[in-house]
């Protein structure tokens, strides 16, 4: 871990736990959001998500070791992720950020990546 890093400056470890941990809170009771996780447990995609945070943001690179490039686009191609779905997980994912003690620009700076990224993952706009 860089000691200059987003990640380090965030609180590290715990704090993408957290995340990543109330944000699957979220999805777990979102009927379309849950319906794409096929696991029984959704255990296993969140420590996939928390690694690849942890991994963007400066911290360890534990998910390009066992998971190789993100290749985000590729991995999210199987499911529909229409605005309807994008929205969704930005709804979860803004109250997970929100629970965060974050200084408002680390706030601002992951909220703007994470829009991005879900903005970036639509690749249908049926229903």
């Amino acid at each position: 871990m860089r000691p200059d890093s987003f990640y380090a400056a965030v609180g590290g470890h715990d704090t993408f736990v957290r995340l990543v941990d109330e944000f699957y809170r979220g999805v777990a009771d979102d009927p379309v959001l849950r319906a794409m996780y096929p696991e029984e447990d959704l255990g296993p995609a969140a420590e996939r998500l928390t690694m690849f945070l942890e991994q963007y943001w400066g911290g360890p690179t534990t998910y390009g070791e066992q998971r190789g490039h993100p290749r985000l686009r590729m991995r999210h191609a199987p499911f529909k992720v229409n605005p309807d779905a994008r929205d969704r997980w930005l709804r979860h994912m803004r109250v997970a950020v929100d629970s965060l003690d974050l200084a408002p620009l680390h706030k601002a700076e992951l909220w703007d990546y994470l829009e991005r990224a879900a903005h970036s993952l639509l690749n249908t706009f049926e229903e």
